[in-house]
């Protein structure tokens, strides 16, 4: 089971089919993703799932839905085992960002935490899940699969947002900081945190 989030709202990849309780069932072949995308923002449902019989087909299937934007980011612990949040539209992130051509998503996830931050030295310690979420840009709807990796660093510097991404603040939060602010965060990131 794969949640490609719309908002706070999922979608969910299956092959179960279960009696619909506060939800709706559609077959992925045949479904109309813009109606569906649209009932999940102007409706009381709190997911969708889309069916296919063949669990390796799901994800492929759907990607094939939308336009796809690949991304990278990072969970970022300092010396302390604090993590690294920005704060973009109101809302508590992870430094994350679009992957650039002949870029490895690893360079990729680096580039964007250390432009959205200011955080230099950083090192991968291990892969993430990989998350997906729906967005609208310039009318159209798109897929971001965004490839996550945990960091570290012992920088210990001046933070910077980068304002031309709409970021105004970057801050190290501890454990019970990142708690709350997890609940002024979007669900993807909730779940890698």
């Amino acid at each position: 089971m794969l949640k490609v989030f719309v908002g706070d709202k999922p979608i969910i990849l299956t092959t179960k089919v279960e009696q619909e309780i506060n939800f709706k069932n559609y077959l992925l072949d045949t479904v109309n993703i813009g109606k569906v995308i649209k009932e999940l923002n102007s409706s009381k449902l709190s997911e969708v799932r889309l069916i296919h019989n063949n669990e390796d087909k799901l994800l492929s299937k759907f990607l094939k839905k939308l336009p796809n934007v690949i991304a990278g980011g990072g969970k970022v612990y300092n010396d302390k085992g604090e993590v690294l949040f920005i704060y973009r539209n109101d809302k508590w992130d992870l430094p994350k960002g679009k992957a650039e051509r002949k870029e490895t998503i690893e360079e990729t996830s680096i580039r964007e935490v250390e432009e959205e931050t200011g955080v230099e030295g950083l090192e991968i310690t291990k892969p993430l899940e990989i998350t997906y979420h729906i967005f609208k840009r310039n009318g159209r709807h798109r897929i971001k699969i965004t490839y996550w990796f945990e960091m570290k660093t012992t920088f210990s510097g001046k933070l910077y947002p980068q304002i031309k991404e709409g970021i105004t603040k970057v801050e190290w939060l501890s454990k019970k900081q990142a708690i709350k602010a997890l609940k002024n965060s979007y669900a993807n990131i909730r779940a890698l945190v």
